[in-house]
């Protein structure tokens, strides 16, 4: 099974964007969605931004799978 996590673009140059969720940067590919503008939340999988996303959906997504992580620890 393959995972998309959404995560902020808080910067972008050219096809290469930098991603933060929780804190946590990383350097991603902008090449399958060189429309992506800063501010925006994206789908990231594999190093690639994928999607975009409302805040409101990434905000859901991140909670299911906080609520997730909380079960399989308990």
């Amino acid at each position: 099974m393959c995972l998309a996590v959404p995560m902020k673009l808080v910067a972008k140059e050219e096809l290469r964007g930098l991603v933060e969720l929780s804190g946590v940067k990383r350097e991603v590919s902008l090449m399958l969605l060189p429309e992506a503008e800063v501010g925006e939340y994206v789908l990231v999988h594999a190093g690639y931004a994928i999607a975009r996303v409302d805040q409101e959906e990434a905000e859901e997504t991140l909670r299911l799978l906080r609520d997730v992580l909380a079960a399989e620890e308990a």
